[in-house]
């Protein structure tokens, strides 16, 4: 196997385009699970993905890769060629939707440098054996009712009286009985009807069948116990391995079975569908038939236009952040405070007009589609639909928002957490829908919009809803509640399932029960300044709300100092400055300040207090309170005074004091016009803490 060096750009070339191609892939998969049929231009697509990915790992020389891929290849030659109609089998999109989930993992060896030294000969033998499968009985027709997980796999063999004559016509009526039963069958001997040794073999060796189907051991039973002139009947049941290979130990032991299984013809088809592969691709072109990847609006766009390294894109947000900076500085020196500088300020207006159109530009360069993110979704909802029995529809609903690269990267798992739980916790079974009056299927809806400078995203289902009283009666046991009971409103009360530790699931499952996932959400999305908000009705469903910024990168923000610090907070959550009077302000018997703003009582956080910081302003008349709002809470923040709004640009702490000194409630800081550094305010902490 080949490790991660030599070529490094060649690497983050291939392991890009080979990461499109697979997504892509499982598009084509879900679809065609979704329409319950594999068109003509699904078997072309995933041919040519495969065809694709079997030549580049080939020539990057990860060779497990590479020989999966061409395995799969040679499956799908096969398909294309024959062009059956109605073509779908729930076996096979499982068997495609493994071996991308193989090559994925080969590919994230390898983007971590380490070698890729997967085995995928257990791949090759399950694909290997389906196309002779195929080759052996056809294509079977696409049966809506059927569920993969429900197939049974049996071995008959059938005796037949002696002396009642045309046991191979007897056989042959087994066969056409079974047809309609059966997913699939093997029988030896096979030529029943034109070899005259075969009645022969019937009479000395039993008729052997080889059954896949998803009927139940009895009923199989009842349908061969009916047979005419039966004088025995054998009937066990197999796995899956048994039936594919077939009658391979009969083959070697009876040289009559050589026709049945010819190794020979097989190698010769199969070099003769190699030789066939470039004409067949140079024809679909020459026919006018477009690609499929142009027509697949899952790929990202950018891989249609060029390939830039994240990398890149950074390091030039990094440079536009500098010269904002640079710009403040300029405009904001001291220097020229007094001086009557025309054309100056015409200079200076044009370089912000300037500044402000690069800012955007890059800004939008980073700016991605969330439709990646969303489509991986479906996968996550059909593989627990299998495992849990359940029957859910994905709905998706503006996946063309776009957000920040790096805002995609933070969320992806907190989203893969809410649909989990959505299908677990909130849809239930089909049956207990069913009894409440509900659709047999559940729904899943996944959405996204821009509201101001946010993106909200809504995970919603028409599940069994959040049950308040189960919430509490956890959390009280769980030591989980630090308020009354009585004064917490819904919303309070449904976010109690985002602590640490929570959970109602009374059983460990493979998808939840530990207490787990959804505080990591709560804890992902507010590290990007986001929030969550949970809205349910019993026996309604829930819906769950994340709210995250544009971006993380450059912020408005309103400047307020203390004593002789700066701190910044984010525009978005101010509702209002105002100062305050005497009178509004109350004390609670704890000690903590209120004010009264339109009848209403908000908690007061002094900044100078809270961070320790000398101030001749302490007097709340004297000082400026500037209310802020974050996840359906507010409080109001005092400090000596306003200094102005302006775009900053957001730094993380320095790594020494982050690892030496936690500072709760600041979440980065920035670069001021003047040279000095102010501290940006983390409002969901502040919040959170109070």
């Amino acid at each position: 196997m080949k490790d991660f060096n030599t070529n490094d750009a060649m690497v983050e070339m291939f392991l890009f385009e080979t990461y499109q191609l697979l997504e892509q892939l499982e598009q084509v998969i879900l679809s065609s699970e979704a329409n319950h049929c594999y068109s003509s231009e699904n078997i072309n697509e995933i041919f040519r993905i495969m065809h694709t990915i079997k030549g580049s790992s080939a020539m990057m020389m990860y060779n497990e890769i590479s020989v999966l891929a061409h395995a799969m290849e040679d499956l799908f030659s096969y398909i294309r060629e024959k062009n059956p109609e109605n073509l779908f089998s729930a076996f096979l999109s499982d068997l495609i939707l493994d071996c991308i989930d193989f090559v994925k993992i080969e590919l994230e060896k390898i983007r971590n440098n380490a070698s890729a030294d997967g085995n995928s000969a257990g791949l090759v033998n399950r694909i290997q054996s389906y196309l002779s499968d195929l080759k052996e009985n056809g294509f079977i027709p696409a049966d809506e009712n059927m569920k993969e997980e429900k197939v049974n796999y049996f071995r008959a063999v059938v005796y037949f009286e002696e002396g009642c004559e045309m046991e191979n016509v007897r056989a042959f009526a087994i066969i056409h009985n079974l047809e309609q039963a059966a997913i699939g069958l093997k029988y030896y001997p096979k030529d029943i009807i034109d070899n005259d040794g075969s009645v022969e073999i019937i009479r000395r060796e039993g008729f052997q069948i080889y059954i896949k189907t998803a009927e139940t051991q009895e009923k199989i039973y009842e349908g061969l116990i009916q047979t005419v002139f039966l004088k025995g009947l054998e009937l066990a049941e197999i796995d899956e391995q048994t039936f594919s290979e077939g009658f391979e130990v009969e083959k070697d032991a009876d040289s009559s079975l050589e026709a049945f299984f010819d190794e020979q013809d097989e190698e010769v088809l199969e070099s003769q569908e190699e030789e066939k592969l470039p004409s067949q691709e140079k024809s679909s072109f020459e026919d006018g038939q477009k690609p499929r990847n142009a027509e697949h609006h899952h790929v990202l766009p950018t891989q249609s236009i060029i390939s830039v390294s994240v990398a890149k894109l950074d390091k030039l947000m990094d440079l536009v952040g500098e010269m904002v900076i640079a710009e403040a500085m300029v405009l904001q020196n001291p220097d020229l405070e007094g001086l009557e500088l025309s054309n100056f300020h015409k200079a200076a207006s044009q370089l912000s007009k300037l500044t402000s159109e690069i800012q955007d530009i890059v800004m939008s360069v980073r700016m991605v589609p969330l439709s990646a993110t969303f489509q991986r979704m479906n996968r996550i909802v059909r593989d627990m639909c299998r495992k849990l029995d359940k029957e859910v529809n994905l709905e998706i609903i503006g996946e063309e928002t776009e957000v920040d690269k790096n805002i995609i990267e933070r969320i992806t798992d907190p989203l893969m957490h809410l649909v989990r739980n959505a299908v677990d916790h909130g849809i239930e079974s089909a049956d207990e829908r069913q009894l409440t009056g509900k659709p047999k299927s559940g729904k899943i809806t996944l959405e996204a919009k821009n509201v101001g400078n946010d993106v909200h995203i809504i995970v919603k289902d028409d599940g069994k809803g959040l049950d308040k009283d189960k919430i509490l009666r956890k959390a009280r046991e769980n030591n989980l509640i630090t308020m009354n009971e009585a004064d917490m409103s819904d919303s309070e009360i449904y976010k109690l399932v985002m602590l640490p530790g929570f959970s109602t699931r009374d059983k460990v499952t493979e998808f939840s029960g530990r207490g787990v996932g959804m505080d990591v959400v709560a804890k992902n999305i507010e590290s990007i300044g986001g929030s969550i908000s949970i809205d349910s009705e019993k026996g309604k469903g829930t819906q769950i709300t994340l709210k995250i910024p544009l971006t993380l990168a450059i912020i408005d923000g309103m400047n307020l100092q203390v004593g002789k610090s700066t701190f910044t907070i984010p525009t978005i959550t101010i509702k209002e400055s105002f100062r305050p009077k005497g009178e509004g302000v109350i004390t609670d018997p704890d000690g903590n300040e209120m004010i009264m703003v339109r009848g209403q009582c908000y908690p007061i956080i002094r900044l100078h207090k809270l961070f320790n910081l000398k101030t001749d302003v302490t007097d709340l008349t004297e000082g400026i309170i500037t209310m802020v709002s974050q996840d359906e809470k507010t409080v109001c923040i005092f400090s000596d005074r306003l200094l102005g709004q302006q775009q900053v640009v957001v730094k993380s702490l320095p790594e020494y004091i982050k690892r030496f000194k936690k500072i709760n409630g600041i979440s980065g800081c920035t670069l001021l016009g003047d040279g000095s550094i102010s501290l940006i305010l983390d409002i969901a902490n502040l919040i959170h803490n109070k």
